[in-house]
């Protein structure tokens, strides 16, 4: 076997030389049709370009009033994720440490969802009137802070 009738592999794969004649199949306009703007070198156009059409997002309809400005958004535990805890004393900083919230510094809201088996002494910035009655009538202590 000589070295010259070796065939390389089928995934290198030589690179298209456009402009190299007619009988090349990519000769004369080398593969970028007639006249226009992607015709030209250095001609780009951003992904979301349309041409002259109206872009997408100026066609969708937008409706609503959204004043995210002013909006609180908090961090919210269940009253059932609570009362899997073996602690009675509930603290942001126990919220975190047991993966139950992100930052123990933005704002926590307690929800009622679930039951409560015994007396909780939670602190946090908001609570469900649900969750109140729940701690309450179980023997348990509601502190904002």
């Amino acid at each position: 076997m000589e070295s010259y009738t070796l065939k390389k592999p089928d995934s290198v794969k030589s690179r298209k030389r456009v402009g190299r004649g007619m009988s090349s199949g990519c000769g004369k306009t080398s593969s970028r049709g007639m006249n226009g703007q992607m015709c030209r070198s250095g001609s780009t156009h951003r992904a979301w370009f349309e041409g002259g059409q109206l872009p997408l997002m100026r066609r969708i309809p937008k409706r609503g009033f959204n004043n995210s400005n002013f909006t609180t958004n908090y961090q919210l535990v269940n009253l059932e994720r609570l009362n899997k805890l073996s602690e009675t004393d509930i603290t942001p900083e126990l919220l975190e440490s047991k993966g139950l919230i992100r930052d123990k510094d933005q704002l926590i809201k307690i929800l009622g969802k679930g039951n409560c088996d015994k007396s909780f002494t939670v602190l946090a910035d908001a609570f469900s009137e649900t969750v109140k009655e729940k701690i309450e009538k179980a023997g348990g202590k509601i502190s904002v802070r």
